[in-house]
Formats: structure tokens, C-alpha cells, sequence
């Protein structure tokens, strides 16, 4: 396919192209960028960038009191991935797993917002926070939703979180694709509550079918948690071979 080009040498997305032939394009031309630009925040757009395999990410532009938000599709150069087997628990966090109770896809619209206060609407910015929120509602208007959160044939925003004597201690937010879930954000209210949460939705995933979890930037407390690095062409792979 033809791949459009910013003045700045970044890769333009729109609802009319192929998103899954843009990855491939990516691949092809070793694109010297990690993001893609587009400027529809159009529900049904956004989840087909999901399912291609971009984290979608959004970014206010303007330099005044108006903002202009743009859309962020970043395929990573480098992807952090926790394969079940890797998983590393330290002794200090076993010792209080059984404290908390872990809640698969409840309560996701009030995990969304807790992260957005938490880290600020720098990338999450209100056009794409709404439009996740869509997303998540498009899909479970039009297909059946299983009680139990599993892989599914289609980008799903869902949620995690973690209680403690009934009290929300941490939480985050992601997408499903087929049998994929990557992190989007995330957020504690008490000491190793953020760990123990990461821990136990990796434990769930394993145990509902998930082939991995995907934690997009690599970054140290993913590694510790025995998450690896992995190329952006071997992530595209297992991500299409699910």
C-alpha cells in the first residue's frame, strides 16, 4: 500500500486505510519512527488500530488556550512482554498476595478516570479516553461479552482491580485483542498494592487463556517482574499468531 506521509516524516493514518497493511508497510520500510499520526477519534477507527496491533496514544498540539488533539498510533521499536513462565515474584509480595482480592473487568470507567487523575491527560486526553469508553460500549452492544473476561476475536478495553477489606488498592486498564492484553495504565493507593495487582491479572490471564501479557514500554518494575524485551516484528508476529 501507498503510506502517507506528514511534513515531518510521520507515518498518516486514516479510517480508510488498512491498518494491518500499514503495519506491514512499517515493517517493510524500516520506519524511523515509533509513532503514527491520525486525527479521527472515530470509535470504530480506533479499535481497528488496536487490533493491527498499535497502542493507540493521543497528545494535545496546540501551544494556545484551544487544543487540538491528534492521535498517537505507536507501533514500539522494543515491546515488553511477560510470558506466565518468566514470572517473578518476590518473597515479600507472596506473603500478601492473599490479602487482596482481584476484579477482572469491573468498575472500568472509574478505572479509567482514576488513572487519568493520577498521571494527568498528557496522552490520555479526553477525545481518547472517550473514545475507549466507546470502544468498550460499541463492543458489548454488538457482541455477546463472556462473564468471565477471555480472549475475544476483536479489540476490548478492559479493566482490572484490586481490593483490599472492600477498598479499592489498585487498578489498570488495557485492551484485549484475540488472546493478547496490553496495559494501557495503572494506579495504587497503598504500597505494593500496584505489584501485588500486576501479579495477580498476570495470573488471571494465564489461567483465562491469554497467550501473554503485553506491557508496551519496557520499563525497570516490568522487567523485574520478569517481563522480556521483544522486537517489534516478533511482537507483530505473536501478535498475529494467536
Amino acid at each position: 500500500m501507498e503510506l502517507k506521509y506528514t511534513p515531518h516524516g510521520h507515518i498518516f493514518i486514516t479510517p480508510f486505510d488498512d491498518c494491518r497493511k500499514t503495519v506491514d508497510a512499517i515493517l517493510e520500510t524500516d520506519y524511523s519512527e515509533e509513532f503514527c499520526l491520525a486525527s479521527v477519534f472515530e470509535p470504530d477507527f480506533v479499535a481497528k488500530l488496536m487490533e493491527a496491533g498499535f497502542l493507540v496514544m493521543s497528545a494535545n498540539v496546540s501551544e494556545d488556550d484551544d487544543p487540538f488533539y491528534i492521535l498517537l498510533p505507536k507501533l514500539h521499536y522494543v515491546r515488553s512482554a511477560l510470558f506466565y513462565e518468566n514470572l517473578r515474584i518476590k518473597k515479600s509480595i507472596k506473603k500478601i498476595l492473599n490479602r487482596y482480592e482481584l476484579r477482572a473487568d469491573a468498575y472500568f470507567d472509574r478505572i479509567v478516570d482514576l488513572c487519568v487523575e493520577k498521571h494527568g491527560p498528557d496522552w490520555l486526553t479526553p477525545p481518547l479516553v472517550d473514545c475507549i469508553k466507546k470502544i468498550r460500549r460499541n463492543a458489548a452492544a454488538n457482541h455477546p461479552i463472556p462473564q468471565t473476561l477471555s480472549p475475544l476475536p476483536y479489540a476490548y478495553p478492559a479493566s482490572f482491580a484490586l481490593y483490599r477489606n472492600e477498598q479499592l488498592a489498585a487498578g489498570e486498564f488495557g485492551v484485549v485483542c484475540g488472546k493478547i492484553y496490553t496495559s494501557y495504565s495503572g494506579f495504587y493507593n497503598e504500597s505494593d498494592a500496584g505489584t501485588v495487582q500486576m501479579v495477580k491479572t498476570a495470573k488471571y490471564l494465564q489461567e483465562n487463556g491469554f497467550s501473554f501479557l503485553d506491557f508496551g514500554m519496557p520499563l525497570k518494575y516490568k522487567t523485574d517482574l520478569g517481563a522480556v524485551d521483544i522486537s517489534q516484528k516478533e511482537f507483530v508476529s505473536l501478535f498475529r499468531g494467536q
